[in-house]
């Protein structure tokens, strides 16, 4: 039930593996496998996020309930794009890799998928850059994690 918690926790936005790695040891449960768990829970968005999102975000920012939330996300993630390209211009593979691996608070696998999707990068490109980017936030995390620094 514990990893179950974990898979579901690393796949809120915001929250994602970063927080999934460090709640995985507050429960005492073993590393590598909670690793493992929360690199799934953060990735099974993405494809999803990147064939999307943008899509459901521009046709909807204009509905009474939900559209300011969704503009509100639309330009999150348009100025991360444009951060992202202004940094990185041709090496955007690179750029989204760290922007995704670095943990810090606003740069996880929902932001960088979703200003590559803005960004109209290729699907396998997005794929393959989140997933290394989620792979190195989850060596961070667990080293934190390991070394007593975590927040929980």
């Amino acid at each position: 039930m514990d990893f179950l918690k974990i898979f579901l926790v690393s796949m809120v936005p915001m929250i994602e593996l970063r927080g999934a790695i460090p709640f995985s040891q507050y429960l005492g449960l073993p590393l590598i496998p909670s690793y493992l768990i929360c690199i799934v829970g953060n990735m099974l968005p993405v494809p999803f996020i990147h064939l999307f999102a943008r899509k459901v975000l521009v046709a909807g920012k204009n509905w009474p309930v939900v559209g300011n939330l969704f503009e509100w996300i639309l330009d999150r993630g348009e100025k991360a794009g444009k951060k992202l390209m202004a940094k990185a211009g041709q090496g955007t593979f690179l750029a989204l890799l760290l922007f995704v691996g670095i943990p810090l608070p606003g740069t996880g696998a929902w932001t960088g998928t979703l200003a590559a999707s803005i960004l109209d990068m290729k699907f396998k490109e997005t794929v393959a850059a989140v997933m290394l980017g989620v792979l190195l936030a989850g060596v961070i995390m667990m080293t934190a994690s390991v070394l007593g620094f975590s927040l929980v």
